[in-house]
């Protein structure tokens, strides 16, 4: 018996419209989907136990899908003058760009078409380091870059793209979410990354820009409700604390312990420098290592991150392993055991299969080495997040508070509070979230309150 997919039976449209327009087929849907789960149930189950994965999905998932049906219902509050204004504002520094660029190219093109800005570049301007492909010359992100610094133009073409993105998905695209009570209801998604991050659709949360300015003031389109302030706290350098712990590094525990600037403790070590002598520049090297290194950064990588040489960054990634050679030790093991297992698994059991270790081809592979080195942390960090939330939510209903739990973004939690339960909100979320699992390094957290969500980051 084929069960029909949501798409097949309702198209586009969203449960609330599919309910009130084909009532009948609609409830047929809820059936098959009941049936389904009741026959499936005993086939994961044991599925679930021989993966060892039957305590995460007991403790941390089931539980979770509650805390994340109240986060939709509740939903949070956006401003849609506000929001216009702010599309406004992205139309007005666009047209400047656009303005620019044509100045500076002398002649009119279509910027949005790489066709055109590949001619206009690299044939027109004469610009160094066009590749030619079979559509036209390549405008990608990472070209562009090289050129940045050597051509002003570059800047305002890459400045103009990342506003046209900003404008038609957050300006434009999350005015079609606004609902009647004036709030932005996300779907919260447990199970589609690979990692076990928690995603959100219609719309993307997640994806909320932070490096520039402009992209960060879209956070001021949302606000809580009246007599509530935004508390927002997000984990501090999550991923590499949790690299300390499992790795097991002691001179990077050491350094955790010491209380201090991390990325400027690193560089002392790396580069051999007394820590009151270490350069910005030498902290930014430091702070590109440490975290590159939880991505499984190659020298290559590394080098077009920091402008330098492939040998430079070779030389900085031996001198870090040099530094904490449990973290070597650390990685080599978890590639060597995925390739043998097949998978990789997170401090929870949380696992997930790496088939592109087996590829014969070496791009796959070398791919499938990177995911065997961060899927462990980064599903690991997740996973801490999640017990975080849980446990949040807990407390904020056994104190009988009316402050609830509305955002969660990657490694940061917004609690929309009312003023009066702001100290018991404080208290919880540092308390809750510190306490979500016991490492050899403490978890820290930058606790912030605001008027809006871009005041409370």
């Amino acid at each position: 018996m084929m069960i029909p997919g949501w798409a097949e039976t309702f198209g586009k449209k969203k449960p609330g419209e599919a309910a009130a327009s084909m009532p009948e087929q609609y409830a047929q849907y809820c059936c098959y989907g009941a049936y389904v789960s009741l026959m499936a149930a005993d086939v994961l189950e044991k599925k679930l136990t021989n993966a060892g994965m039957s305590r995460l999905m007991r403790e941390m998932e089931m539980p979770l899908s509650l805390v994340l049906y109240d986060m939709e219902r509740e939903g949070v509050e956006v401003r849609r003058e506000e929001l216009k204004s702010y599309g406004d504002a992205l139309v007005a520094r666009i047209e400047e760009l656009e303005k620019s660029i044509h100045r500076q190219a002398g002649v009119e093109f279509n910027i949005n078409s790489p066709k055109q800005l590949g001619e206009v570049l690299f044939e027109t301007m004469k610009l160094p380091g066009g590749k030619k492909t079979k559509t036209g010359y390549s405008t990608a992100a990472d070209v562009l870059e090289k050129l940045s610094e050597e051509a002003p133009v570059v800047k305002d073409i890459l400045e103009y793209r990342q506003l046209t993105k900003l404008k038609s998905t957050y300006a434009d695209g999350l005015a079609v979410y606004i609902e009647e009570d004036r709030r932005i209801h996300t779907n919260f998604n447990q199970t589609i990354t690979a990692t076990g991050r928690i995603s959100s659709t219609e719309p993307n949360l997640q994806n909320i820009p932070m490096r520039m300015e402009l992209g960060r003031r879209i956070r001021k389109v949302f606000v809580p409700r009246e007599g509530c302030v935004f508390v927002d706290a997000d984990y501090s350098q999550i991923e590499l604390r949790v690299l300390a712990h499992m790795s097991g590094d002691e001179q990077l525990i050491e350094a955790y312990h010491m209380d201090q600037d991390i990325h400027r403790i690193t560089a002392a070590k790396v580069f051999h420098t007394p820590f009151e002598e270490v350069t910005d520049l030498q902290r930014r090297n430091a702070k590109a290592v440490n975290f590159g290194i939880v991505y499984g950064i190659s020298s290559f990588g590394l080098s077009q991150d920091l402008s330098i040489s492939k040998k430079e960054a070779a030389e900085y990634i031996e001198q870090y392993f040099a530094t904490y050679p449990g973290v070597k030790e650390f990685l080599d093991r978890l590639v060597n055991d995925a390739k043998k297992n097949g998978y990789i698994t997170t401090m929870f059991g949380r696992r997930r299969p790496i088939p592109e270790l087996s590829s014969s081809n070496f791009m796959q592979r070398s791919f499938g080495e990177r995911v065997a080195m961060n899927s462990p942390i980064q599903g690991t960090a997740a996973d801490v997040i999640k017990i975080a939330m849980i446990r949040v939510w807990n407390a904020l209903r056994e104190q009988g508070l009316k402050s609830r739990l509305i955002l969660q973004v990657h490694d940061e939690l917004v609690i929309e509070t009312y003023r009066e339960e702001e100290a018991q909100v404080r208290q919880i979320l540092t308390e809750k979230m510190k306490e979500a699992a016991d490492l050899a390094v403490t978890l820290e957290i930058d606790l912030h309150v605001g008027e809006n969500w871009y005041e409370a980051k």
